[in-house]
């Protein structure tokens, strides 16, 4: 059976994403701000993974900081996306999925991260906790696991406020549509876009985890981490766990 998430990229989003994201120079220097404000170990060494890296937003950053980076997405084209920026920078970029990470690190890392909310694209709870013990395992002692996600548990969306406008030009109009079950939020992506100046409607949806802050952090200390929330960017919660 298809993974949701993964059909929902290829058949939608994935084409999409960096039109999504706007000015990518603005948002790999933002992703790199806020990478400062984290106080990552080892700056200027190490091995780091990038989780659900897309076109690099944290890769690049990553890796002119002087970390070895593994760049892991299940969406080949955003990897090429990062492999055509990257240039001579110390990228090694992976089709895979982000739960089979160990399989492509040869030794402890450094740091990992799983950031702009691709925890919530992970299929049900166990998938969290085994992603979190596979982090434990990997990471060197002092080591740091930081995650950026969305909490769709503290303030349900209710009513039109379920109906968020994403992004728009002259050819492209994305809205999206949230709709709320007790584990999971389903996200219906609407996309109109103009083709030989007719607008053509397409949608998708997938769900994604409902994952209280509280919860990630607690898993997360009874892993053998040192964990802290804070506020990330766009509305996120960060948390920052330490080895």
């Amino acid at each position: 059976m298809t993974n949701p998430v993964t059909e929902h990229y290829q058949k939608l989003l994935g084409p999409v994403y960096s039109w999504m994201i706007g000015d990518v120079e603005a948002a790999t220097a933002r992703a790199d701000a806020e990478l400062e404000a984290v106080g990552l170990p080892l700056s200027g060494a190490g091995t780091a993974i990038d989780l659900g890296a897309g076109f690099g937003m944290h890769s690049l950053p990553l890796a002119r900081r002087g970390y070895e980076v593994i760049a892991i997405d299940n969406y080949q084209p955003l990897l090429a996306d990062l492999r055509s920026r990257a240039g001579s920078l110390p990228i090694r970029t992976v089709v895979a999925d982000l739960l089979h990470f160990k399989t492509h690190v040869a030794q402890p890392v450094d740091v990992i991260l799983c950031m702009g909310d691709t925890l919530t694209h992970l299929v049900d709870l166990a998938s969290v906790e085994a992603l979190f013990d596979a982090a434990a395992a990997a990471l060197v002692r002092g080591g740091v696991f930081v995650l950026t996600f969305r909490d769709y548990v503290s303030a349900e969306l209710l009513g039109d406020s379920r109906f968020i406008y994403v992004r728009s030009d002259e050819n492209r109009i994305l809205t999206c549509f949230l709709e709320y079950s007790n584990a999971t939020v389903q996200v219906h992506d609407v996309l109109h876009e103009r083709v030989a100046g007719q607008w053509l409607l397409r949608l998708s949806s997938y769900p994604k985890l409902r994952l209280s802050p509280e919860w990630v952090v607690s898993a997360l200390s009874t892993r053998g981490f040192t964990a802290r929330r804070e506020t990330g960017l766009s509305g996120m919660v960060r948390v920052i766990a330490r080895r």
